[in-house]
Protein backbone atom coordinates (compact mmCIF):
# COMPACT_ATOMS: atom_id res chain seq x y z
CA UNK A 1 0.00 0.00 0.00
CA UNK A 2 1.72 3.51 -0.86
CA UNK A 3 2.17 5.57 1.92
CA UNK A 4 -0.37 8.18 2.22
CA UNK A 5 1.44 11.79 2.59
CA UNK A 6 -1.60 13.96 3.28
CA UNK A 7 -1.12 12.41 6.52
CA UNK A 8 2.25 14.14 7.36
CA UNK A 9 0.48 17.65 7.34
CA UNK A 10 -0.85 16.37 11.16
CA UNK A 11 2.61 14.69 12.03
CA UNK A 12 4.89 16.93 14.39
CA UNK A 13 6.75 19.91 12.77
CA UNK A 14 10.49 19.23 13.73
CA UNK A 15 11.59 22.72 12.45
CA UNK A 16 11.50 25.52 13.90
CA UNK A 17 10.14 28.53 12.23
CA UNK A 18 12.71 31.78 11.45
CA UNK A 19 11.77 35.30 12.60
CA UNK A 20 9.44 37.08 10.58
CA UNK A 21 7.69 34.27 7.75
CA UNK A 22 4.12 33.47 7.93
CA UNK A 23 3.74 36.18 10.91
CA UNK A 24 3.87 38.75 8.28
CA UNK A 25 1.40 40.58 6.09
CA UNK A 26 0.22 38.40 3.04
CA UNK A 27 1.69 40.10 -0.01
CA UNK A 28 5.20 41.34 1.92
CA UNK A 29 8.02 41.40 -1.28
CA UNK A 30 11.62 40.37 -0.67
CA UNK A 31 13.19 43.58 1.04
CA UNK A 32 10.08 44.27 2.86
CA UNK A 33 8.33 48.05 3.27
CA UNK A 34 10.89 49.11 5.31
CA UNK A 35 13.90 48.38 2.72
CA UNK A 36 15.40 45.60 5.07
CA UNK A 37 15.92 42.12 4.36
CA UNK A 38 12.78 39.47 4.87
CA UNK A 39 13.72 37.20 7.10
CA UNK A 40 12.49 33.30 5.25
CA UNK A 41 12.78 29.70 7.10
CA UNK A 42 14.10 27.02 4.58
CA UNK A 43 14.31 23.58 5.40
CA UNK A 44 17.68 21.16 4.64
CA UNK A 45 18.94 17.92 5.33
CA UNK A 46 22.46 17.87 6.33
CA UNK A 47 23.77 16.15 3.47
CA UNK A 48 26.40 17.15 0.54
CA UNK A 49 23.21 17.81 -1.54
CA UNK A 50 22.30 21.35 0.11
CA UNK A 51 25.63 22.85 0.01
CA UNK A 52 24.68 25.50 -2.69
CA UNK A 53 22.18 26.89 -0.62
CA UNK A 54 25.10 27.31 2.33
CA UNK A 55 27.57 28.70 -0.27
CA UNK A 56 24.73 31.16 -1.62
CA UNK A 57 24.00 32.60 1.64
CA UNK A 58 28.00 32.75 2.49
CA UNK A 59 29.04 34.51 -0.85
CA UNK A 60 25.82 36.99 -0.02
CA UNK A 61 23.22 35.82 -3.37
CA UNK A 62 20.38 36.29 -1.63
CA UNK A 63 20.53 39.23 0.69
CA UNK A 64 21.48 40.95 -2.85
CA UNK A 65 17.62 40.87 -4.00
CA UNK A 66 16.31 41.24 0.02
CA UNK A 67 16.46 37.53 1.57
CA UNK A 68 18.20 36.50 4.78
CA UNK A 69 17.70 33.08 5.17
CA UNK A 70 17.66 30.50 7.94
CA UNK A 71 18.55 27.55 7.38
CA UNK A 72 17.00 24.73 9.86
CA UNK A 73 18.03 21.29 9.53
CA UNK A 74 15.31 18.06 9.24
CA UNK A 75 15.64 14.85 9.42
CA UNK A 76 13.88 14.92 5.92
CA UNK A 77 10.54 15.73 3.90
CA UNK A 78 8.51 14.00 6.49
CA UNK A 79 9.41 17.25 8.74
CA UNK A 80 10.04 19.56 5.97
CA UNK A 81 7.13 18.86 3.34
CA UNK A 82 4.41 19.84 6.37
CA UNK A 83 6.58 22.48 7.52
CA UNK A 84 5.92 24.17 4.25
CA UNK A 85 2.59 23.26 3.58
CA UNK A 86 1.69 24.49 7.31
CA UNK A 87 3.87 28.03 6.92
CA UNK A 88 6.22 27.33 9.55
CA UNK A 89 9.01 27.68 6.59
CA UNK A 90 9.12 29.15 3.77
CA UNK A 91 10.98 27.06 1.58
CA UNK A 92 11.87 23.75 1.86
CA UNK A 93 14.42 20.93 0.06
CA UNK A 94 13.07 17.59 -0.85
CA UNK A 95 14.24 14.48 -3.11
CA UNK A 96 11.45 14.56 -6.39
CA UNK A 97 9.72 11.42 -5.47
CA UNK A 98 8.65 13.12 -1.91
CA UNK A 99 7.38 16.04 -3.99
CA UNK A 100 5.59 13.49 -6.09
CA UNK A 101 3.69 11.63 -3.97
CA UNK A 102 2.49 14.89 -2.22
CA UNK A 103 1.85 16.21 -4.71
CA UNK A 104 -0.13 13.18 -6.03
CA UNK A 105 -2.21 13.57 -2.45
CA UNK A 106 -3.32 17.02 -3.47
CA UNK A 107 -0.33 19.26 -1.02
CA UNK A 108 -0.02 22.74 -2.42
CA UNK A 109 3.28 22.48 -3.23
CA UNK A 110 5.06 24.78 -6.00
CA UNK A 111 9.12 23.51 -7.15
CA UNK A 112 10.75 27.05 -7.22
CA UNK A 113 14.23 25.73 -7.59
CA UNK A 114 16.44 23.01 -9.05
CA UNK A 115 18.19 21.11 -5.93
CA UNK A 116 20.70 18.25 -7.13
CA UNK A 117 21.05 15.85 -9.63
CA UNK A 118 22.86 13.10 -11.38
CA UNK A 119 26.42 13.44 -12.26
CA UNK A 120 25.43 10.71 -15.33
CA UNK A 121 28.61 8.62 -14.82
CA UNK A 122 28.35 5.19 -14.47
CA UNK A 123 30.26 4.54 -11.71
CA UNK A 124 31.20 8.24 -10.58
CA UNK A 125 27.96 9.27 -9.35
CA UNK A 126 27.20 10.54 -5.77
CA UNK A 127 24.07 7.82 -5.33
CA UNK A 128 24.75 4.02 -6.03
CA UNK A 129 24.48 -0.06 -4.43
CA UNK A 130 27.00 -0.91 -3.16
CA UNK A 131 28.24 -4.65 -1.94
CA UNK A 132 30.69 -6.74 -0.42
CA UNK A 133 33.08 -8.24 -2.90
CA UNK A 134 32.51 -11.92 -1.77
CA UNK A 135 28.65 -11.10 -1.95
CA UNK A 136 28.67 -12.59 -5.72
CA UNK A 137 26.50 -9.32 -6.90
CA UNK A 138 28.75 -7.93 -9.80
CA UNK A 139 25.51 -5.88 -11.67
CA UNK A 140 22.21 -4.74 -11.12
CA UNK A 141 20.57 -7.79 -12.66
CA UNK A 142 22.15 -9.63 -9.59
CA UNK A 143 19.83 -7.57 -6.83
CA UNK A 144 17.26 -9.25 -8.14
CA UNK A 145 16.04 -12.10 -5.28
CA UNK A 146 18.44 -9.99 -2.66
CA UNK A 147 18.35 -7.82 0.15
CA UNK A 148 18.96 -4.07 -0.59
CA UNK A 149 19.01 -1.49 2.17
CA UNK A 150 17.62 1.74 0.97
CA UNK A 151 16.70 4.58 3.61
CA UNK A 152 13.27 5.10 2.69
CA UNK A 153 11.03 2.86 2.00
CA UNK A 154 8.69 3.31 -1.15
CA UNK A 155 10.70 6.57 -2.35
CA UNK A 156 13.45 7.87 -4.40
CA UNK A 157 15.67 5.02 -3.76
CA UNK A 158 13.15 2.24 -4.47
CA UNK A 159 12.35 3.24 -7.47
CA UNK A 160 15.47 4.00 -8.77
CA UNK A 161 16.79 0.68 -7.69
CA UNK A 162 14.72 -1.24 -9.23
CA UNK A 163 14.66 0.51 -12.46
CA UNK A 164 18.16 -0.29 -12.54
CA UNK A 165 17.29 -3.82 -12.23
CA UNK A 166 14.80 -3.53 -14.51
CA UNK A 167 17.26 -2.18 -17.25
CA UNK A 168 19.77 -4.99 -16.64
CA UNK A 169 16.89 -7.85 -17.70
CA UNK A 170 16.47 -8.51 -13.66
CA UNK A 171 13.34 -8.81 -11.99
CA UNK A 172 12.73 -5.69 -9.80
CA UNK A 173 9.94 -7.05 -8.06
CA UNK A 174 12.23 -9.58 -6.23
CA UNK A 175 14.12 -7.29 -4.62
CA UNK A 176 13.62 -7.33 -1.12
CA UNK A 177 14.20 -3.36 0.60
CA UNK A 178 14.94 -3.18 3.86
CA UNK A 179 14.97 0.25 5.42
CA UNK A 180 17.96 1.34 7.50
CA UNK A 181 19.57 4.30 8.30
CA UNK A 182 22.74 5.70 5.54
CA UNK A 183 24.80 5.66 8.70
CA UNK A 184 24.43 1.99 9.36
CA UNK A 185 24.27 0.67 6.04
CA UNK A 186 28.15 -0.31 5.93
CA UNK A 187 27.85 -1.91 9.02
CA UNK A 188 24.89 -4.05 7.83
CA UNK A 189 26.85 -4.94 4.98
CA UNK A 190 29.90 -6.24 6.64
CA UNK A 191 28.10 -8.48 9.36
CA UNK A 192 26.06 -9.95 6.25
CA UNK A 193 22.70 -8.32 7.45
CA UNK A 194 21.70 -7.22 3.84
CA UNK A 195 23.27 -8.12 0.29
CA UNK A 196 23.48 -4.72 -0.48
CA UNK A 197 22.86 -1.23 0.07
CA UNK A 198 21.58 2.09 -1.80
CA UNK A 199 23.66 5.31 -0.66
CA UNK A 200 24.57 8.66 -1.22
CA UNK A 201 27.63 10.49 -0.49
CA UNK A 202 28.94 10.70 1.95
CA UNK A 203 28.41 7.11 2.55
CA UNK A 204 29.30 6.00 -0.76
CA UNK A 205 32.89 6.64 -0.01
CA UNK A 206 32.38 5.67 3.47
CA UNK A 207 31.23 2.29 2.16
CA UNK A 208 34.07 1.81 -0.40
CA UNK A 209 36.52 2.87 1.94
CA UNK A 210 35.36 -0.22 4.50
CA UNK A 211 35.86 -2.48 1.20
CA UNK A 212 32.35 -2.61 -0.45
CA UNK A 213 32.34 -1.88 -4.34
CA UNK A 214 30.22 -0.20 -6.63
CA UNK A 215 27.77 -2.68 -8.27
CA UNK A 216 25.36 -0.38 -9.66
CA UNK A 217 24.57 3.45 -10.39
CA UNK A 218 20.60 3.57 -9.90
CA UNK A 219 20.34 7.25 -10.76
CA UNK A 220 22.30 6.83 -14.02
CA UNK A 221 20.57 4.03 -14.94
CA UNK A 222 17.42 5.18 -14.46
CA UNK A 223 17.52 8.56 -16.38
CA UNK A 224 19.72 11.32 -18.04
CA UNK A 225 21.13 13.35 -16.02
CA UNK A 226 18.40 12.62 -13.85
CA UNK A 227 16.97 15.81 -11.59
CA UNK A 228 17.28 14.02 -7.96
CA UNK A 229 15.42 16.74 -5.50
CA UNK A 230 14.69 20.71 -6.06
CA UNK A 231 13.73 23.36 -3.81
CA UNK A 232 9.71 24.13 -2.89
CA UNK A 233 7.65 26.70 -1.07
CA UNK A 234 3.59 26.56 -0.43
CA UNK A 235 1.53 27.57 -3.17
CA UNK A 236 -0.29 29.91 -1.09
CA UNK A 237 3.53 31.53 0.23
CA UNK A 238 3.82 31.78 -3.87
CA UNK A 239 0.59 33.27 -4.45
CA UNK A 240 1.36 35.61 -1.76
CA UNK A 241 5.24 36.88 -2.28
CA UNK A 242 6.22 36.64 -5.18
CA UNK A 243 9.10 39.02 -5.45
CA UNK A 244 10.32 36.58 -2.51
CA UNK A 245 10.06 33.61 -4.81
CA UNK A 246 11.87 35.14 -7.55
CA UNK A 247 14.64 36.33 -5.06
CA UNK A 248 15.22 32.79 -3.72
CA UNK A 249 14.98 31.22 -7.03
CA UNK A 250 17.25 33.90 -8.89
CA UNK A 251 19.63 33.12 -5.87
CA UNK A 252 19.35 29.57 -5.81
CA UNK A 253 20.03 29.52 -9.67
CA UNK A 254 23.79 31.55 -8.46
CA UNK A 255 24.28 29.48 -5.95
CA UNK A 256 24.16 26.02 -7.83
CA UNK A 257 26.51 27.45 -10.61
CA UNK A 258 28.95 28.70 -8.12
CA UNK A 259 28.60 25.24 -6.57
CA UNK A 260 29.15 23.26 -9.63
CA UNK A 261 32.09 25.51 -10.40
CA UNK A 262 33.77 25.82 -7.11
CA UNK A 263 34.35 22.02 -5.37
CA UNK A 264 37.16 23.25 -3.61
CA UNK A 265 34.39 25.79 -1.75
CA UNK A 266 31.87 22.69 -1.37
CA UNK A 267 34.10 20.27 0.48
CA UNK A 268 35.13 23.11 2.85
CA UNK A 269 32.17 24.42 3.64
CA UNK A 270 30.67 20.76 4.42
CA UNK A 271 32.54 21.12 7.78
CA UNK A 272 30.80 24.12 8.51
CA UNK A 273 26.66 22.12 8.79
CA UNK A 274 27.61 18.13 8.57
CA UNK A 275 29.97 16.11 10.36
CA UNK A 276 31.47 14.40 7.87
CA UNK A 277 35.55 13.74 8.02
CA UNK A 278 37.99 15.97 6.00
CA UNK A 279 39.13 13.05 4.30
CA UNK A 280 35.86 11.37 3.46
CA UNK A 281 34.78 14.97 1.83
CA UNK A 282 37.55 14.83 -0.11
CA UNK A 283 37.57 11.49 -1.57
CA UNK A 284 33.65 11.75 -2.26
CA UNK A 285 32.10 12.09 -5.00
CA UNK A 286 29.84 15.29 -5.44
CA UNK A 287 26.80 15.69 -7.61
CA UNK A 288 25.73 17.81 -10.54
CA UNK A 289 24.30 21.06 -9.85
CA UNK A 290 22.97 22.48 -13.08
CA UNK A 291 20.59 25.29 -12.50
CA UNK A 292 17.73 24.21 -14.96
CA UNK A 293 15.27 21.07 -13.50
CA UNK A 294 15.74 18.31 -16.53
CA UNK A 295 11.93 18.11 -16.97
CA UNK A 296 12.07 14.80 -18.73
CA UNK A 297 13.64 12.95 -15.77
CA UNK A 298 11.23 14.35 -13.77
CA UNK A 299 8.18 12.58 -15.71
CA UNK A 300 10.34 9.36 -15.48
CA UNK A 301 10.55 9.31 -11.87
CA UNK A 302 6.55 10.12 -11.79
CA UNK A 303 5.76 7.37 -14.53
CA UNK A 304 7.94 4.59 -12.65
CA UNK A 305 6.40 5.64 -9.59
CA UNK A 306 2.77 4.56 -11.36
CA UNK A 307 4.58 1.75 -11.97
CA UNK A 308 5.50 0.61 -9.67
CA UNK A 309 2.52 1.39 -7.40
CA UNK A 310 3.87 4.52 -5.25
CA UNK A 311 1.54 6.42 -7.12
CA UNK A 312 -2.28 6.05 -8.26
CA UNK A 313 -1.82 8.33 -11.06
CA UNK A 314 0.80 10.51 -12.09
CA UNK A 315 0.39 14.46 -10.68
CA UNK A 316 0.24 17.28 -12.48
CA UNK A 317 3.48 18.78 -13.36
CA UNK A 318 2.14 21.71 -15.24
CA UNK A 319 0.93 22.47 -11.66
CA UNK A 320 4.56 21.29 -9.25
CA UNK A 321 7.32 22.21 -11.70
CA UNK A 322 8.21 26.13 -12.81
Amino acid sequence: MRRTVAALVAAPLLLVAACGGSDDEPGTSAGGEGGGLEQVSVGVIPIVDVSPIYLGQQQGFFEECGLELTLETGQGGAAIVPAVVSGQSEFGFSNITSLLLAASEGLPLQVVANGVASTGEQGADFGAVVASPDSGITGPADLAGRTVAVNTLNNIGTTTVRESVRAAGGNPDSVDFVELPFPEMAAALQQGNVDAAWVVEPFVAVATDAGAQVVASNFVDTADDLTVAAYFTSEQYAQENPEAVECFSDAMAQSLEYAQENPDAVREILGEYTQIDPAIAEAMTLPAWPAEINRDSVQTLSDLAVEDGLLDEAPDLDALLP
